[in-house]
């Protein structure tokens, strides 16, 4: 008798990839870069809500012309200020990237990594306009992909209460977008998630001594996006369980 139970740090491949090619960018940055052309790839690649303001590129437009204007929502998430910085968000895109990835599949993984992305992008433009510091991280699409959890991680017989359930635990039909908000402990992760984001974004709370600029309005971009586009990118159909009157 064969058991469809999997280690839990079965990471799934498209995630590994994913890793790899954020350690690799910051890599190559730090030891093939010099400070210059380190700064043209941040003005290449970044987010940066001045980009967008006219009034702003008197002195010029910004390398990348319109193209850039567009890839920038979301290449910036390939980009990261440090090694903690990389590292901190390696862990959570670890943590809650693999049972969405587990459960979207790696195009579809792919694609919701990128409009989350995009999604904390926009949200960061609207609530900074014409600001020229670079925004760089994947913390967007991290914010969406537990976002995403939420939906199907934390129900009874979902990966977070049975690990070792194998696939079956990935496969559970999600719950609905108005009954995920009075599912216990989806509505206490969203308020702790919410009040540690505000933390950090008015410096309450650090990572390290030193003082860091937060941009958690897009945090809260990708998450929202995450909580509410989860229907378009889930495969896993609803059932009768979550039909009115089952």
């Amino acid at each position: 008798m064969t058991s469809s139970r999997q280690p839990i740090l079965n990471i799934p491949p498209v995630l590994t990839a994913t890793l790899a090619t954020l350690v690799i960018v910051h890599a190559a940055r730090m030891l093939l870069l010099s400070p210059r052309s380190d700064l043209y790839v941040l003005l290449l690649f970044a987010f940066i809500p001045g980009r967008y303001d006219p009034s702003l590129l008197l002195n010029g437009p910004f390398p990348g012309g319109f193209g850039a204007d567009i890839w920038t929502f979301v290449s910036y998430a390939l980009l990261h200020a440090d090694l903690m910085h990389l590292g901190f968000n390696a862990i959570w895109l670890l943590a809650f990237g693999t049972p969405v990835a587990r459960r979207f599949g790696p195009v579809r993984f792919l694609v919701f990594f990128a409009v989350t992305a995009a999604a904390g992008a926009a949200a960061h433009l609207v609530t900074h306009p014409g600001e020229m510091a670079p925004m760089v991280g994947a913390s967007a699409s991290i914010s969406g992909a537990m976002a995403a959890s939420l939906r199907f991680a934390f129900q009874r017989g979902g990966p977070i209460f049975d690990r070792y359930g194998g696939e079956e635990a990935y496969r559970r039909p999600a719950l609905p977008l108005r009954a995920a908000f009075f599912h216990s402990p989806v509505l206490a992760f969203i308020v702790v998630w919410f009040g540690l984001n505000y933390l950090f974004g008015i410096g309450a709370l650090s990572l390290t001594d030193e003082v860091q600029s937060v941009a958690w309005q897009a945090h809260v971009g990708g998450f929202a996006a995450g909580l509410l586009l989860f229907g378009l990118f889930d495969p896993v159909r609803a059932t009768s369980l979550h039909r009115p009157g089952a």
